[in-house]
């Protein structure tokens, strides 16, 4: 079970990697569009956060919080969908790609320092 976790953890990195890096790439170049890895990204962490969060541990004091692990399931979703619904449009607003990078960033920092 372990080597399955880190597994979906790494995983969970890369979707990670994926969508702040392809976020902050097309903020810095001005032009404000949802690109495939933003996109990519986006579902990556949504669906390996929810792998990485089933109990797959026989529980003991391992086990994340589970308020923890909702408030960032919040924030997954919040990320999803402010990515998927205007993944087709030519342009968003600069302050909607300011709000996913901050909530990605957001989801981190809770991932971190949150014990």
């Amino acid at each position: 079970m372990e080597a399955l976790r880190l597994i979906l953890l790494f995983i969970h990195l890369v979707g990670f990697a994926l969508l702040l890096g392809g976020a902050i790439t097309q903020f810095l170049s001005g032009r404000y569009r949802i690109n495939p890895a933003v996109l990519w990204g986006a579902v990556i962490q949504l669906v390996s956060g929810i792998g990485l969060s089933a109990p797959l541990r026989g529980g003991g004091d391992d086990e994340p919080d589970p308020i923890k692990l909702g408030v960032k399931l919040l924030f997954a979703v919040m990320i999803f969908i402010m990515v998927f619904i205007p993944r087709k449009r030519e342009s968003v607003n600069k302050g909607h790609f300011i709000g996913i990078i901050a909530l990605t960033l957001v989801n981190a920092a809770v991932a971190v320092f949150w014990h």
